[in-house]
């Protein structure tokens, strides 16, 4: 499937280009794309390198495993494929919980860990398992409780009420991510999507200790030393420290500081998610490592060992971002966003969608950025405060660049057959898309 789109992007580029005339524009798009590749893989290498240390810590102190026995009944019915106690578990959940809060830098690195350890359990290396499908399309859609950066868009253009797209955003993607994992989980079945190897898979056994070089001894099997009623104290200190920030942040008149720093109408839920994921990542930053530290963990060999795999991985996935931006610039240099919403305007006039989000909604599996740019000149055209802004903002808080997601997850692992990875996250992508327009008539047509 990925082969085909690419191919199709790079041939319609150069038609496109050369019937308006766009060749040069084809010619930069692909030269801005490869850079574009290049900066970004390396911009990952000291995010990815804290949080893969972050991970290790976590792995090493069995938190991972924790957390996946605590969420093992919801788990082994999405991924049946994948053991119970498998690192992978705790992984996905750390990485599915960071893009809720919006925490994007922390998010992906979790997500690259996960498809790694996910990769441990693959029987034909290069095609995408079951398990790796489903945790694309539960990215893809992934339910957002704070679309931040549409937020701060609106906020800077003078919005009224800019956190009003919240409710909206939480009901477009828990709408895409029901339709992600309805697709993918159909999807799987279907013969044109079957893994072509059928070898022997591993057992949970080999699957713990697989893929995993360099480890003199696996978390599973390390006598960790236990928390005496002392070191109980010291955790249960500093997670009373942190409540308490995030108290003050949450309700500040209650501390005598005066009125709250975000807006008045960012009151009740709104302002207490914020302050969630403000200090989700200052939080986490310090609670595995002393964790770790009261296991009688060595919590910097460890940090460092984990953090070596930052720049491995970040180094993978270039030639993967290369082959994926290169089209997309090709593309849209040539101008094929506008001509696709010229030939569609007569279906969306018929189903009563505003054509002004055609851009935004054909962008957005393509390019982050590149939405991001239509959005702000949205804005700009309409007020941050118009109908259709709302719905831009929601569908770009709602739905995420799908394409950007397959080339970074499956190229950390070497993937190259993505089976029906990319058709599931397609379908979350349209159907966030129409949750969007939908909710936001429901919503804000009144207002």
């Amino acid at each position: 499937m990925l082969n085909y789109i690419w191919l199709a992007l790079l041939l319609l580029a150069v038609l496109i280009g050369g019937f308006d005339n766009k060749i040069k524009e084809v010619a930069d798009g692909a030269v801005t794309g490869a850079e574009s590749a290049v900066t970004l893989s390396l911009g990952l290498i000291g995010v990815m390198a804290v949080w893969l240390g972050m991970m290790r810590l976590a792995e090493e102190a069995g938190l991972v495993q924790g957390l996946a026995r605590l969420l093992r009944p919801v788990l082994r019915r999405l991924f049946p494929d994948v053991p119970a106690e498998h690192p992978a578990m705790g992984s996905m959940v750390l990485n599915i919980a960071a893009n809720m809060l919006g925490l994007v830098n922390a998010a992906t690195p979790l997500g690259l860990r996960a498809m790694k350890d996910l990769e441990s359990l693959n029987p034909s290396p290069g095609t995408a398992t079951n398990a790796m499908c489903t945790f694309l399309a539960i990215n893809t859609g992934s339910v957002q409780l704070i679309p931040i950066t549409a937020i701060a868009v609106l906020a800077a253009a003078g919005s009224r009420n800019p956190s009003a797209i919240v409710g909206t955003a939480l009901v477009a993607t828990t709408c895409s991510s029901a339709a992600g994992l309805i697709a993918v989980k159909a999807l799987e079945k279907w013969r044109v999507f079957r893994p072509a190897d059928t070898s022997r898979a591993p057992s949970p056994a080999e699957s713990q200790l697989a893929g995993q070089p360099g480890r003199s001894q696996p978390a599973a099997s390390r006598a960790l030393s236990s928390i005496t009623p002392g070191r109980w104290l010291v955790l249960a200190g500093f997670i009373v420290c942190f409540a308490w920030l995030l108290l003050r942040l949450c309700f500040p008149e209650w501390f005598h500081r005066g009125p709250p720093q975000e807006p008045a109408d960012q009151a009740g839920l709104v302002r207490c998610v914020n302050a969630v994921s403000r200090l989700a990542i200052p939080f986490l930053l310090t609670f595995f490592p002393l964790y770790a530290a009261l296991r009688r963990i060595p919590v910097y060999e460890e940090f460092v060992e984990g953090a070596k795999e930052g720049f491995n991985v970040a180094v993978r996935i270039i030639p993967y971002l290369v082959a994926m931006l290169v089209a997309i610039g090709m593309f849209r240099g040539a101008g094929g966003i506008d001509l696709l919403t010229r030939w569609l305007k007569p279906a969306m006039d018929w189903a009563h969608f505003p054509v002004e989000l055609t851009p935004i909604a054909l962008m957005r599996p393509l390019s982050g950025s590149g939405t991001l740019a239509l959005f702000s000149d949205l804005v700009k055209q309409l007020g941050p405060d118009h109908l259709v802004v709302r719905m831009a903002g929601t569908i770009y808080g709602s739905t995420e660049t799908t394409f950007y997601v397959v080339a970074v997850y499956f190229g950390a692992v070497g993937v190259q057959r993505t089976r029906h990875a990319v058709p599931a996250g397609l379908i979350a992508d349209a159907v966030g898309v129409v949750a969007s327009v939908i909710v936001c008539r429901l919503v804000f047509a009144s207002v």
